[in-house]
Order: structure tokens, then sequence, then C-alpha cells
């Protein structure tokens, strides 16, 4: 696992922690990462996922995210990618807390997740929708939209919000969300939520009514945000 960007030089992939945190506050701690997705996925929200690239820092407040558990949950998980247990593809969430697990899906799109548990315990979050925040201009062009795009459209979904921060499985699978020398990071800026809305996971065939679903209410950002009923619960 590295940080390192495949665009950038040594010695300006060393200034990668400070131009992101200038703005956007710092690198959560790897222990906020290790404990059950069902805990950190709610606490996920309002955190920033900052992408540094050759045209600047691409970053959106988390919206949106799903949990997926490990198989040492009882019963495991049969949507998540780790419950048959380590694979070649799904080394990375048996590894430390707070890396990227980034997938390709129908072959040309892709979705990150965040590896959660202490080592050697799978589990993670998917993060499925953002609130854009920086670098909208540079999201719409890696989106293919024309200048001005709705917020929504560049980063409400898993797939689009990788698109749109330039996510990929060869670059950025495995990197460290907590290094502040990455070019991937989730950041705390300050910004507080004290309520969420819980429903079930959608765009699975496995264990759909598990509420392991969480999202800011009455956000635009959030996916399919029209039709998303659930049940609100305050954040302890």
């Amino acid at each position: 696992r590295g940080s390192a960007c495949p665009d950038q030089g040594m010695e300006e992939n060393a200034q990668v922690g400070r131009r992101v945190g200038d703005q956007l506050g710092r690198p959560l701690p790897r222990g906020f990462f290790e404990a059950s997705p069902e805990r950190v996925a709610p606490r996920l929200l309002g955190k920033v996922l900052a992408c540094c690239t050759p045209a600047g820092v691409l970053a959106g407040r988390i919206v949106e995210a799903e949990a997926y558990l490990g198989p040492h949950n009882d019963p495991p998980d049969p949507a998540a990618h780790a419950h048959r247990g380590p694979t070649l593809r799904n080394r990375v969430l048996f590894g430390p807390a707070g890396h990227a697990y980034v997938y390709a899906i129908y072959g040309r799109y892709f979705c990150m997740n965040v590896s959660c548990e202490v080592e050697g315990r799978a589990g993670c979050v998917l993060v499925r929708a953002l609130e854009p925040m920086t670098g909208m201009a540079q999201m719409a062009v890696k989106r293919g939209l024309e200048a001005g795009a709705a917020a929504r459209q560049l980063t409400s979904g898993p797939s689009r919000l990788c698109q749109a921060l330039g996510l990929t499985r060869p670059r950025h699978n495995g990197l460290d969300l907590t290094d502040s020398g990455s070019v991937l990071q989730i950041r705390d800026d300050g910004f507080t939520v004290s309520e969420v809305l819980v429903t079930a996971r959608i765009g699975i065939h496995e264990a759909v009514d598990w509420p392991l679903r969480f999202a800011l209410p009455g956000h635009n950002c959030v996916s399919g945000a029209k039709s998303l009923i659930g049940r609100r619960v305050l954040l302890g």
C-alpha cells in the first residue's frame, strides 16, 4: 500500500497533506475505523473525502454510506465481499482499518469502501454519496457533464463519486486514508451530525432487509433522495 500519486514527484507528494489540510481539516485517526462497520458508517456522515489530483484537490462531504459486515459476524453478511474469507481481491479488508478498498463493477465503473475493524477482522463501509465541496468544475469534466451541472449529478451514487474524483482500483486501492501524506484521505473539518436516517441497503440481492444504509436526512445529494424512507436516529 502506498500514498504516492503516479502523476506527481516525490517532493510534491510531501506537500499533499499540507495542501489538503489548509481547507479541509485533519485526517481521521485509525482508531475511528477500528470498530464495527455499522458503528463507523453513521459516524462517517459529515466527514470529508478528499483526493489530491494533478488538477487540484477534489473533495466532497459524505452524506450517504452503507455498512458491510465481516465473516466473523453471526450470521455472516452474504452481501459483503469478505463473507467467504480473504482473497486476492478483498485482502485490503483483512488488513489495518482506514484503508481504501476500491473494486470494479460492470467492467468499467468503480466503488470505494473504507476498511473497518482491527486487522484480521474484515468489515467495510461503502461511500455511497457526497456533497461536492471543492473542484466541482473538474468533477463535471470527469463525469462528462457540462460546467455548472447540479451537485447531485456529480456525486450522488457510489460509481458517480468515484468517476467524479477519478478513483480507480489500480491507483487507489489499498491507500491509507488516515495518512496526511496520502493522495486520498478522509478528514474531519468540524462539521457535526446529530441525526441520521437508517434504511435497508440498496443495489444488492442478499440480506436486502438489513438496516445498514445511513444518510443525512433530507439531503439532496443522497442517491434516490426523493424516495428515501427510513427511521431517524440520534447519534450519541
